[in-house]
């Protein structure tokens, strides 16, 4: 079996985001599948997606801090017609990636307990993100 769907996610803050859940109800054949994989893909170039902690708020709010830290806005950057905050946003999009595949067990997202799927919000405002989700499974 083979499903794929484009997903839009709201406008979010720069941050990073448990969307696990939105990811899962996007995809309603998941329910269908015994063993398979889902591969999830932003199709943007200034956000990324990344799998971590699912329960700790700070957590999110470390990586965030991190993620400033590591890849300033302050910097001889030359691509700035965006805005300060939008090349950091790249390089920031590119240390974390576009993309993430996902075991899937029984009817769900085979995830351990404390996992979740964060999106990677990278501008002050970034908008709606859009995500190509592929399932792949029997």
């Amino acid at each position: 079996m083979w499903a794929q769907r484009e997903l839009t996610l709201e406008p979010r803050p720069r941050g990073f985001h448990l969307v696990t859940r939105e990811i899962a109800d996007g995809m309603p054949e998941l329910a269908d599948v015994r063993v398979g994989l889902l591969h999830v893909h932003i199709l943007h170039t200034s956000a990324s997606l990344t799998l971590n902690e699912n329960a700790s708020p700070d957590v999110r709010r470390d990586f965030e801090t991190w993620a400033n830290a590591a890849v300033p806005e302050q910097f001889a950057w030359t691509h700035t017609l965006e805005g300060a905050d939008d090349m950091p946003a790249h390089v920031k999009a590119s240390i974390m990636g576009p993309s993430l595949t996902l075991p899937v067990a029984r009817g769900r997202l085979a995830l351990g307990t404390w996992q979740g799927v964060y999106l990677c919000e990278h501008r002050d405002r970034g908008g709606a993100r859009s995500l190509i989700l592929t399932l792949q499974g029997e």
